[in-house]
Formats: structure tokens, sequence, C-alpha cells
């Protein structure tokens, strides 16, 4: 098969922030995901929400302008916006838990077609465990999307039938962000929404072996 085309973590953070409504509340997840914060437009508020207690982050700060005290959940040093509020973790649960973030993004060791979202754990002896605030985002965030490459190292794709590895959520995820292409969840599994490069349907359908919608 023709190697197909794939963007990088950059472009895709840069991808899905254009997606991102103005005026949202948005959680940025551990890792990739916190990179949407370096593309959102300055232009447009888009409240960014931490779920050890602060609303109103800002992008990666400047070397040499880094303030030790201001970190995100996966302790990567950060900005805080005119207006930002710190609070106690467990109100910040509470945000997460009450339905009032309009958008999170996760990583994920598997989506499956139904939406469930498998990302804490591979369920491998051994495998160490990294739930964090997954579960409540999955579960609490009105639009659910996964940032993730689609295939994993050993070439399998991270889009699936259904999950093999223990569940965060059940039916939560909206949107799947991959460097190869963008699917949305649907009653009826994937449905393709953008694809990058010269890439196809067809051909993310031989990646994955899953039945895919069309654009």
């Amino acid at each position: 098969m023709t190697e197909l085309t794939r963007i990088s973590r950059q472009d895709l953070a840069a991808r899905i922030a254009a997606d991102i409504r103005e005026g949202s509340f948005v959680n940025l997840g551990i890792g990739a995901p916190t990179l949407v914060a370096n593309y959102l437009p300055a232009d447009e508020e888009i409240i960014l929400h931490t779920e050890n207690g602060l609303l109103g982050m800002g992008p990666k700060p400047e070397e040499g302008r880094i303030d030790p005290d201001l970190i995100n959940a996966g302790k990567q040093p950060v900005t805080a916006l005119d207006g930002a509020a710190y609070f106690h973790h467990a109100d910040s649960f509470g945000m997460m838990r009450g339905g009032h973030l309009d958008v999170c993004v996760l990583g994920a060791f598997q989506v499956a077609q139904n939406g469930d979202l498998a990302n804490w754990s591979t369920g491998a002896p051994g495998a160490i465990p990294a739930v964090g605030g997954a579960m409540d985002l999955a579960i609490g965030a009105k639009d659910v999307y996964v940032m993730t490459d689609l295939l994993t190292k050993q070439g399998e794709s991270k889009l699936v039938a259904a999950c093999s590895y223990p569940l965060t959520g059940v039916g939560c995820v909206t949107r799947v962000y991959t460097d190869h292409a963008v699917f949305d969840v649907t009653a009826d599994g994937f449905r393709v929404r953008e694809t990058f490069g010269d890439n196809t349907a067809a051909q993310l359908e031989e990646l994955t072996g899953l039945t895919l919608q069309g654009e």
C-alpha cells in the first residue's frame, strides 16, 4: 500500500484548536493534548481549565519566564491569563463532574466505533495505571475530543470495533483527531470527517480494518 500522509503533532494540535468554539471552557489532557493551548486564537476567549485548580490557563511560557509554582496537571510550566482563578483540587473535579466543561481533549490507547474510550491502562501485567482525572473528564465534558496517532508503534489501529483495554468511559467520544485523518463517532460507527494529504477512506479502512462512513 502507498505510504499515507501523516501530519505532525504540532499541526494536529493546531487543527484541533481550530475546532474549539469561542467562549468554550476546555480541559487539555496530559501529554500531546497540552500542545493545543499554543494554537488557540489570541483574539478569541477560550478558557482553559486544569484539574489541579486553575481556570484561565495560557500557553507555554517563554524561556526564562517560567514560574515553578505555576504548572498544569502534567507538571508542565504554564502561564495564567488576566483574570485567571485558582481553586481547590476538589472544586476543580466538581467542575469536571458537574458538566461545566464544553470540551476536553484526551489521548487514547483505543477508541471503539461506538465511542468507548480506553486511555488509562493497557491491562498488561506490571503496567502502571494512569487514570488521573480522565474518567471524570470523559463522562463530564459535553464534547470529548481524542488526539492520538492512528496506529501504535506495532502498527495496530487505535480505532477498533470494541476496546480490549480497560475502559475509561462508555460511549463518550465525540471526535478523534489522528495523524492521518479526523473521524466523527456516529451511531453507524466512525465517519471520516477530513483526510490529510491524498489519504483516502479506502486506505484508512485498510489500516483500521473497519468499515468507515465516507466524508
